[in-house]
């Protein structure tokens, strides 16, 4: 209704130098990007090259516009992350069930490595009386893996297109509740890149011990070579984690089968623990401590519920499938490495893991060894992908919500969420090098946000039980509460036992990123106030306007010669010629004052459109006949979800037709009140002054919008 206010006012004052405005001196029409099925991809039919809407000019290369330098730095990201990818690849590249399982369950599966040793350090402080606590703290831990991952279960059920923490708590509970689960995931996401890499580079100093000066370094080169595999997108990652995750799973079985045939040679009788000497009392609160830090062995469950989208179709049906395999074999990896703990009589040490002392007593110092501790390394190393998948996911949803900065919404070339990915890298490296790589030091920031996120989901599972009372509804919400209370009693522990450890800078994490979230959310949301149309505002001179003459554009796609006019030496007004070209996005209050502004220079005006799909095109087009059409439009379909490229390439395009004009681009630039505000905003100008830098006679002037 806004739009069509606006429109009327627009062909009120309007209507007489219609004319003018309709007159261009070039074509529009310079071409469109080919049908998929005119494209020729290169290897494997599925890289295809991003083409020019027309032919390049002289000296660029694929319509690249600028120095050597531009296409060196082009062909250095192509080398280095292959291709663009077109955006129907994305359902290629979607994962099947055998790959989704090592890439999905890569963190909870590893855990194994480190969640029976987080529980064991802390029983082992009351002695042998401690320990003896072992196997019912592992029994407990098991029934809480059992209980959450049925859980899980239902909220797959219940949000077939992708329920995770964030989504679930929002829904069910609210916003706040829900910017506090996201904070627990994002948390627990940068922490399991962290802690997978410091026990993975345990795992290798146990073998090799003559690393352990290097592990630092050798851990912050693992996460950018995690950080280059998943910036080349799903099925590179999936087929690279696969084979660790699985070699992994082989190796802890044999362990554990070994194991138990060696115990059943001696009717089971464990082996006595060296002496220990109690440095604490025994009581609940040590009990409740080692259930707290054995539960880290539940990291990742999350995070196929998570990633429902990236399974093949049937998509829900896959990820309910992928679960349950995932809880079996975390359930029985974990319950025969507690058992082999009990039986071998193993207790955690300073120079060597406790899976490795496992693997020494079954395979001896052979090359099954090597192959356990190899496996293990390579899957704790390589555990964080999850992280890797679900972290960006959880960041989109952020900023379709307007709770993080815009461009976190966007797919990368190689449909992956790339700036996402990149903040994960960062954030990891700095927590890694900040506890210097200790897995101890870092498990106690672990659990909180972990169980934090499995509460509130688990929580907003059932309020949604609760209303919606649908077939099973009871048999749900009661899976449901258990898994919501077992998880709010480690979280509690967690919070209160390993406080002083680690735990408080996870929680004022959480506190920092609930600020910050709210505080981006009231910024969009002034801006989006401060766009909304106004027509009573609108004040567009409707004086006559007398038309410049305008020559008739070339007939073909022949490109006129220069003369002298056409070269940058006009000293008079006469001497100009002009064409302001707007980019317009969606029409809002900045657009309409930049198209303002473009009309009332008394000069053609052309509009230009950039869209991904021919869908979003015809939503514009619908909007722009509404408001009225009174200014020549021209809407370029870009497949690849770029924007700048096609803007650049298509006034290219007309500069080519006619060398003679001004071709002045006008673009609504928001200017904020502090400069952090800016962040949240793409500097579009800035790109396309630097991008047109070496074209002479393009202008681009920006219409300022003060919010």
């Amino acid at each position: 209704m806004m739009l069509r206010l606006v429109g009327r006012e627009w062909g009120r004052v309007s209507a007489a130098p219609d004319a003018w405005r309709r007159a261009l001196p070039v074509d529009p029409d310079t071409g469109s990007y080919p049908e998929p099925a005119q494209i020729v991809p290169a290897r494997f039919g599925r890289f295809v090259q991003v083409p020019a809407l027309n032919a390049p000019p002289p000296g660029a290369v694929d319509g690249e516009i600028g120095a050597p330098l531009g296409r060196f730095g082009a062909f250095v990201r192509r080398v280095a992350l292959g291709a663009p990818l077109k955006s129907t690849a994305i359902a290629r590249e979607r994962m099947r069930k055998l790959i989704a399982l090592p890439v999905l369950s890569a963190d909870a599966l590893s855990s194994v490595a480190y969640g029976p040793e987080a529980l064991l350090a802390v029983l082992v402080l009351g002695g042998t009386a401690g320990l003896a606590y072992s196997l019912p703290v592992a029994l407990a831990i098991v029934f809480l893996m059992l209980a959450v991952g049925v859980s899980y279960r239902q909220t797959i059920r219940a949000y077939p297109y992708g329920g995770g923490s964030y989504i679930v708590a929002t829904d069910n509970l609210g916003r706040v509740p829900g910017l506090v689960a996201a904070a627990g995931l994002m948390t627990d996401y940068v922490l399991t890149v962290a802690v997978s890499v410091s026990s993975g580079m345990a795992a290798v100093t146990s073998a090799l011990p003559q690393l352990a000066g290097d592990t630092v370094l050798i851990g912050v080169l693992v996460i950018a070579v995690l950080l280059a595999g998943n910036l080349r997108g799903v099925r590179q990652a999936g087929a690279l984690f696969a084979a660790p995750t699985y070699a992994f799973i082989i190796a802890v079985t044999a362990l554990v089968a070994v194991g138990v045939y060696d115990a059943a040679g001696r009717d089971f009788q464990p082996v006595p623990t060296p002496p220990l000497h109690a440095v604490e009392g025994v009581g609940l609160l040590l009990v409740m401590r080692s259930f707290a830090s054995g539960s880290t062995a539940m990291t990742g469950i999350e995070a196929i519920s998570n990633a429902v989208p990236a399974f093949k179709p049937v998509s829900w049906r896959n990820a309910r499938t992928t679960l349950s395999w995932m809880i079996g074999l975390l359930i029985a990896l974990f319950a025969g490495t507690m058992a082999m703990v009990y039986l071998e009589g193993v207790i955690p040490q300073s120079q060597e893991t406790v899976l490795s002392q496992l693997a020494h007593r079954s395979f001896g110092s052979g090359p099954m060894y090597v192959f356990t501790q190899a496996a293990t390394a390579l899957v704790l190393l390589l555990a964080a992908n999850t992280a890797y998948n679900d972290f960006p996911r959880v960041l989109y949803l952020l900023a379709r919500d307007n709770h993080a900065p815009r461009i976190f919404l966007r797919l990368g070339d190689r449909l992956a969420f790339s700036n996402g990915i990149i903040v994960l890298s960062v954030a990891a490296v700095c927590v890694y090098v900040a506890f210097d790589g200790k897995t101890a030091s870092l498990i106690p920031l672990y659990a909180v946000g972990v169980f934090l996120a499995f509460t509130l989901s688990q929580s907003g599972m059932v309020m949604h039980w609760w209303r919606k009372r649908d077939r099973h509804w009871r048999k749900s919400l009661c899976f449901n509460a258990t898994g919501a209370l077992l998880s709010a009693v480690v979280f509690i522990t967690a919070g209160i036992t390993k406080f002083t450890e680690g735990a408080w800078l996870a929680i004022l994490t959480v506190a920092l990123f609930l600020l910050v979230t709210t505080r981006i959310r009231r910024h969009y949301d002034k801006v989006r106030e401060a766009l909304r149309l106004h027509p009573q505002t609108i004040e567009i001179p409707s004086r006559t306007i007398t038309p410049q003459p305008c020559a008739e554009p070339p007939a073909g796609p022949e490109v006129p010669s220069v003369r002298m006019e056409d070269s940058e030496t006009e000293e008079t007004p006469e001497e100009i010629r002009h064409l302001s070209v707007v980019p317009v996005d969606a029409l809002h209050q900045a657009s309409m004052r930049t198209l303002a502004y473009a009309a009332s220079l008394q000069q053609p005006v052309l509009v230009l459109h950039v869209s991904p799909s021919d869908e979003d095109a015809e939503r514009f087009r619908e909007a722009w006949l509404l408001w009225g059409d009174h200014l020549p439009l021209r809407i370029v379909i870009s497949p690849y979800r770029a924007t700048v490229a096609p803007l650049i390439s298509y006034l290219e395009s007309l500069h080519r037709q006619r060398p003679d004009l001004t071709i002045t681009v006008i673009l609504p630039e928001i200017v904020e009140r502090h400069w952090w505000h800016r962040l949240l905003h793409s500097p579009l100008a800035g790109r396309l002054r630097r991008a047109l830098r070496s074209l002479p006679k393009i202008v681009v002037t920006t219409v300022p919008f003060h919010v």
